[in-house]
């Protein structure tokens, strides 16, 4: 019985860090183009999870519906909806790496006139304090984050390592 839950629950956890890696690598690739925003929504979009890094994913495509919708009146209420969700996650998860990381992204890349960028700083300070806490995974996806971050500095990215 033992062996059966522990096979149960390997094989849930597997299927669930492959949705997250496939999360990370779309979303990386999102702001690239239109066709990367829309494949990105798609992707989070399927999703369902309680899982808050999960969440935070579809907060941030919701954002991003914004970017792509041809309804302009629309876009202010994706952008709202999508970055109050951002923050009730983090503000339910403050010490969650990857949330810092979305909400940095989000941040960085949305117009300044939206106004959605108060917390840059903060978020750039828990990364740099806690990168090394994270698993080996994670601190790839941080790295690569930053290594293309408007936000860090020529010498926080190398300390990164």
């Amino acid at each position: 019985m033992k062996l059966l839950f522990s096979l149960l629950a390997g094989l849930f956890l597997f299927f669930q860090s492959g949705d997250l890696e496939a999360l990370r690598n779309s979303y990386s690739k999102a702001n690239l183009s239109v066709e990367g925003a829309k494949n990105f929504i798609g992707i989070a979009d399927k999703k369902s999870s309680s899982d808050p890094v999960i969440s935070a994913y579809k907060a941030a495509a919701n954002i991003l519906e914004a970017k792509v919708t041809t309804e302009k009146n629309k876009r202010k209420s994706f952008v709202k909806s999508g970055a109050t969700s951002l923050e009730s996650i983090i503000k339910n998860n403050p010490n969650n790496a990857e949330l810092r990381v979305i909400r940095m992204s989000v941040q960085e890349n949305i117009p300044k006139i939206v106004g959605y960028n108060k917390n840059l700083k903060e978020d750039k300070t828990f990364l740099l304090s806690n990168y090394s806490k994270q698993n080996a995974s994670l601190k790839t996806y941080i790295r690569k984050f930053a290594m293309q971050s408007k936000t860090m500095t020529a010498t926080e990215k190398n300390s990164l390592k």
